[in-house]
């Protein structure tokens, strides 16, 4: 397999050093959790090779939540970036073809390259309020088709899809005998109607998930593949025991203790949230030289800058950074134009945000009066 590093990881604010970034926009996440805070008790936990599917307690208690899904369909991944990289590899050869929407998180696109097959794109488009297009799909669709990727909700633009056009696409990987793979990092961060994991909908979607984003835990790397296909599970857990045989049975540990306590932590990170969004939206409703498709989930953002194309890009983020010391997600993170930019505003505290907005705003008087 051919790997490239990709532009989000090279230019990420833990490969630049977080002391060197005051105004962090550039976090997909809320906030990360304090270990201290969580009130754990692991003085017995006995640090051996842990269940090679996941610790069964924690299996059972992300099944429980769906009335038709088993803890025996829920296999633990070291965070969702090995989920997906399970997926990419267990299903697709150099000689298949799969179909990515786009804007898309880096590693949906890359490691399908990295295999060498050939990729259709979905393009999402700020002028369709980035909705998913079926039929744009269904015309895509070739013989070798082996796989549809979404992200839902959505990263980096935070649009949500609908039950019915993920039962659409389900419907349509069904009758084509390839799978859909629904990346849900942020799930539980849908500002409309939560809805079940798509696995839990139909035995022809794969349900990404993990603690990173939604959960604020990104430093236990635990995430989880969901899929009602036994043969399906099999080969993932085969191709699991092959990287990493097994999580960390510490990060398995934290992970069900916190997820036993997930009503009282929602609670609280619910409400940094609110304030964050309600900060991005009035910082917007004055910012006339950018337009914004609002995010119906996720703690994300993809707007842009009007006119983009008559200004110097690439001397707009170097100063940002430099002089305001403030870090966005620049549009080629995504493969899209340079003057989109993903704003993370659930991981900052309310006065970073507020302020790293308005560096945004002095930055653009630069350039446009």
């Amino acid at each position: 397999m051919d790997y490239k590093r990709m532009p989000i990881e090279i230019e990420s604010p833990e490969q630049l050093g977080y002391e060197n970034v005051k105004y962090n926009l550039t976090e997909s996440s809320v906030s990360d959790v304090i270990y201290s805070d969580l009130r754990l008790h692991l003085n017995d936990l006995k640090l051996c090779y842990g269940h090679h599917v996941g610790k069964p307690e924690l299996r059972a208690l992300i099944a429980s939540e769906f009335s038709n899904i088993s803890e025996e369909q829920v296999l633990l991944t070291a965070g969702a970036a090995s989920a997906l990289f399970i997926v990419a590899t267990s299903l697709l050869e150099k000689e298949d073809h799969l179909i990515v929407v786009r804007p898309n998180y880096a590693s949906n696109m890359e490691t399908p390259r990295a295999i060498g097959c050939e990729i259709s794109y979905c393009e999402l488009l700020f002028e369709n309020k980035f909705e998913i297009d079926v039929e744009e799909i269904r015309a895509q669709i070739k013989p070798n088709t082996k796989l549809i990727s979404i992200t839902h909700p959505h990263n980096p633009t935070g649009a949500v899809v609908s039950k019915d056009t993920l039962l659409q696409l389900a419907e349509l990987a069904e009758k084509h005998n390839c799978f859909l793979l629904a990346d849900e990092t942020y799930r539980e961060l849908n500002r409309q109607e939560i809805y079940p994991a798509g696995a839990s909908l139909h035995n022809r979607i794969i349900t990404v998930c993990s603690l990173s984003k939604a959960y604020g835990m990104p430093g236990i790397r635990i995430g989880w593949l969901i899929t009602q296909n036994a043969d399906l599970f099999e080969k993932f857990l085969a191709a699991k025991e092959q990287i990493f045989v097994c999580n960390p049975v510490i990060d398995e540990e934290i992970a069900f203790q916190h997820l036993s306590k997930k009503e009282e932590y929602f609670s609280m990170a619910g409400k940094h949230i609110t304030e964050n969004y309600n900060s991005l939206l009035n910082w917007m409703s004055r910012e006339s030289r950018m337009e914004m498709i609002e995010p119906a989930g996720g703690v994300v953002c993809f707007p842009r800058i009007k006119n983009g194309g008559s200004i110097d890009m690439k001397k707009f983020y170097e100063l940002l950074n430099t002089k305001f010391q403030t870090f966005v997600g620049p549009g080629h993170w995504f493969e899209m134009p340079a003057h989109y930019m993903r704003i993370g505003f659930g991981w900052p505290s309310n006065k970073e945000l507020e302020q790293g907005l308005q560096n945004i705003s002095l930055c653009l008087d630069h350039f446009i009066k």
